[in-house]
């Protein structure tokens, strides 16, 4: 028999304010019995963080690898990204929205039910992100004079070759990310993991083939990472119809809408995919103040961006197996565990962003020399990876990980609101003012960032403290 949430002998009553100061009831957590003990949850969160590490990993060397091109090229791709970035984070929410309730119903152990859902998470992403890469190709130019203005007319003509291929990319995208958030529903982390790295090196082949080889440029990147997509999206497709994982899905022509399901899977998704969509925003308006600084600074952003993602994807990567995690647990009744579980992975995640700080600040040298970047922006990237170094460790974590676990309890409406007004509120007001004000540079968006970081840190903790995430229900 599973341990009850919560007892209702009297003896164990607590008043309300005691309450919201404890951080889990251990009488509640029995560790002999929990979902996940030690062993399993490293199984799950090991193979998540090697796939995270080593696709930022790739990223850098592919951006490396265009960076040779010229810095018009790198500086195209570094623009044209922070657009489908956006795209892929929307995509990303619907697979955060079929993890919590595909692994809410497996926690239940109600696998017919976790099937359905999947299936259609599955269509809802197909469908969103075909609309979505239609009109990125109508309208490529349109978009990219939008969002980025005059910019030179080099970056600009290789910004449209980059979006129109990458844009094509964005279904098979979808399907990968939808596949593989099923596989970590069932906590099988591992088989994402091989499928990701395996798509990876494809595409770093494909750049050097086709940028060195075949002297492509950025039309070569774009046409890689479009062929890697593709690889992955069909070989997760053709995994999940085996016999081998909780959630087995065939037939995938005879797939027909549930919009009762659908409008649940949305429920998840639509707040976390405008929690993103309004963060990439943001971001894009960071970005258009950085391009005005020149392609110094914007090289320079580039690649303290890619060394930046490197301290934290670690920790990114626990955040996404605490998801399974805590989806489990409350589809269960264990809601106790559930917050032993969050504040054990939120330490984990302290002691691995501490570690990836102090590795990427020693590597920024040899990676900035690799990738032959001009004296003046190896300069600027110095300085901002100081500052990085220094104060992500202080408030990274507490911003970010117990996000993912508040959020795989359904608590995803506080987490799209506190994110957007501090995005918009610290990053973008703070990063414009200082650079088109006070014509401050590239380090203003650290600024605004670092702000963001340390006010989120301290309203997700008091979130966490309060219980108030508990009170939802997702299924």
């Amino acid at each position: 028999m599973r341990p009850v949430a919560f007892s209702k002998h009297k003896k164990n009553c607590k008043p309300r304010s005691m309450k919201a100061i404890s951080l889990y009831d251990k009488s509640q957590v029995n560790k002999e019995t929990l979902l996940f003990d030690s062993k399993a949850l490293w199984k799950l969160l090991i193979p998540v963080m090697i796939e995270q590490l080593l696709t930022s990993f790739m990223g850098m060397a592919d951006s490396v690898m265009v960076s040779r091109v010229g810095s018009a090229a790198i500086s195209a791709v570094s623009l044209t990204d922070s657009i489908n970035v956006l795209v892929i984070q929307v995509l990303a929410a619907l697979a955060t929205g079929g993890t919590i309730i595909c692994s809410q119903y497996l926690g239940r152990e109600d696998r017919k039910k976790a099937t359905e859902a999947a299936k259609q998470v599955l269509l809802t992403a197909v469908a969103i992100s075909t609309l979505l890469g239609v009109i990125c190709i109508l309208l490529c130019k349109p978009i990219l004079r939008l969002v980025f203005g005059q910019v030179d007319a080099a970056v600009m003509s290789n910004s449209e070759i980059y979006f129109l291929i990458t844009a094509a990319s964005f279904p098979f995208l979808a399907m990968f990310q939808a596949g593989s958030a099923f596989f970590r529903a069932g906590g099988n982390s591992r088989f994402p993991m091989i499928v990701s790295v395996s798509g990876n090196v494809l595409n770093i082949a494909g750049n050097a083939l086709l940028i060195f080889g075949f002297h492509m440029g950025v039309a070569g990147a774009a046409l890689s990472t479009l062929v890697a997509r593709i690889f992955i999206a069909g070989f997760v497709l053709i995994s999940l119809r085996k016999d081998r994982q909780p959630i087995v899905l065939r037939n995938y022509f005879a797939i027909r809408p549930d919009w009762k399901l659908i409008v649940r899977v949305l429920s998840i998704g639509v707040p976390s995919g405008i929690e993103n969509g309004m963060f990439q925003f943001g971001k894009l308006a960071i970005q258009s103040s950085v391009s005005t600084l020149g392609t110094a600074a914007i090289a320079a952003q580039a690649m303290t961006i890619i060394l930046e993602n490197l301290d934290g994807i670690a920790g990114i990567g626990i955040g996404i197996g605490l998801m399974t995690v805590v989806g489990q647990a409350m589809g269960a009744g264990r809601r106790e565990e559930a917050k032993y579980y969050i504040l054990k992975l939120t330490w984990y995640a302290e002691l691995v962003v501490i570690a990836s700080c102090i590795i990427i600040r020693l590597l920024t040298g040899p990676i900035v020399w690799i990738a032959g970047m001009e004296a003046e922006s190896i300069t600027m990237v110095y300085f901002m990876m100081n500052w990085i170094t220094i104060i992500k460790p202080i408030c990274w974590t507490l911003a970010f990980v117990p996000g993912y676990g508040l959020r795989a309890a359904g608590d995803v409406r506080f987490s799209m609101t506190v994110t957007t007004i501090t995005m918009w509120g610290c990053r973008v007001a703070l990063a414009t003012v200082l650079i088109r004000v006070f014509g401050l540079g590239p380090i203003a968006v650290w600024i605004g960032q670092m702000s963001d970081w340390g006010l989120r840190a301290f309203i997700f903790s008091g979130r966490f403290l309060s219980g108030k995430w508990l009170k939802h229900e997702v299924i």
